[in-house]
């Protein structure tokens, strides 16, 4: 508890600067309690209670001074700190960190957060100590939280009143097994205080034809991205993977483009899987020298924020000399751009529900 209380009072320390011409901000607190998700049935015997904690959250108010704010009907964009108590000693507790998007519903009544970031947990898996730890096996990995509130600012002064439901996701994406992670369906109920005595008035200049009507040619996009993963057997090793991906996109209005490509993943933990298998279980015929590198098609959709995208792909292995964990792949990340054609990327690559790994990478719009 001291770290959470130390990070409170970091946190609160540093708000103050937030304030300019364009945007105000305000801070919230919210308290949860809820249940761990049964997504799988190997945490069963983790489920013991109803977790509980508190996310304390710093927010930058837009009112359309520019374009993409008013396309997004006004966000709001901050960071978030979040102690969530598991209730399980096994499990042990996370702090976590993250950055967010509050998007408004409804006369700006209804708020729907999204957050991503990392989280570090207190007693993760150990093959002697804590053995039993099978859904955090390490210290650090991400999370995601997504948060739905009715809100009501400036009830009285400057205090508001939020409160509504929360799923918070943690999970290391396969970077160290074991990995299976947990959901935490919750109800909150936070307080708002304003950092400025009044909001600024909302602009409405965009042209919101215009906006719809633009297009862009056919651009052409080539990634590499790499990061480290292990497969589910317990100690086999971290090894690191690499794809590299080539696709067109056609920009259909100021927000979306439509993607299609296709990537070439060369990794490493699949080819030591593959040994493992031929070796452990001699009946599957395999003979350990069988190619690990796939080879996807894919089709996807990018939605632009300001400099920030967030990309959606779903893809199909057209090259898939061993079997594992199905043909059908997606792929969910945020990309960063810079130096007008540059791009940076972080992304999660998965198999349904079952992540494979988290990507890291960098790109050119030509």
């Amino acid at each position: 508890m001291k770290l959470f209380f130390s990070c409170v009072l970091s946190f609160i320390s540093v708000i103050g600067f937030a304030q300019d011409k364009t945007h105000t901000s305000y801070v919230d607190v919210n308290y949860f309690r809820g249940n761990i998700a049964l997504h799988n049935n190997e945490i069963l015997h983790l489920i013991t209670g109803h977790p509980d904690g508190v996310i304390l959250s710093w927010n930058k108010k837009t009112y359309g001074f520019k374009d993409w704010e008013q396309r997004f009907n006004y966000p709001d964009y901050g960071v978030s700190f979040a102690y969530q108590d598991m209730k399980n000693p096994v499990l042990g507790n996370n702090y976590s960190l993250y950055a967010h998007y509050n998007f408004y519903f409804f006369k700006r009544h209804l708020m729907f957060r999204i957050g991503q970031g990392m989280a570090h947990n207190t007693n993760p898996y150990d093959r002697e100590t804590n053995f039993k730890n099978v859904a955090f096996g390490s210290k650090f990995g991400s999370s995601t939280y997504v948060m739905l509130n009715y809100k009501k600012e400036r009830i009285f002064d400057r205090f508001g009143l939020q409160s509504g439901f929360s799923l918070i996701h943690y999970s290391n994406a396969n970077v160290k097994s074991p990995n299976n992670g947990t959901n935490s369906i919750t109800f909150n109920v936070g307080l708002t205080y304003s950092l400025a005595d009044k909001d600024l008035e909302y602009q409405h200049t965009l042209d919101k034809q215009a906006d719809q009507a633009y297009s862009e040619p056919i651009k052409y996009n080539v990634v590499f991205r790499t990061g480290i993963n292990e497969s589910d057997i317990f100690g086999s090793g971290q090894y690191a993977m690499y794809v590299a991906s080539a696709y067109t996109d056609k920009r259909i209005n100021k927000s979306s483009a439509v993607q299609l490509g296709t990537d070439v993943f060369f990794s490493n933990f699949l080819k030591e899987f593959i040994y493992y298998r031929s070796v452990a279980f001699p009946e599957d015929g395999l003979t350990g020298n069988e190619d690990h590198k796939r080879v996807g098609i894919f089709a996807g959709h990018e939605l632009f924020i300001n400099k920030t995208s967030l990309i959606t792909q779903l893809g199909y292995y057209v090259y898939y000399p061993f079997d594992f964990e199905g043909r059908v792949y997606t792929r969910l990340g945020l990309k960063r751009y810079f130096a007008n054609k540059w791009f940076g990327v972080m992304s999660l690559k998965s198999h349904g529900a079952k992540a494979e790994g988290v990507e890291f990478g960098i790109g050119v719009r030509l």
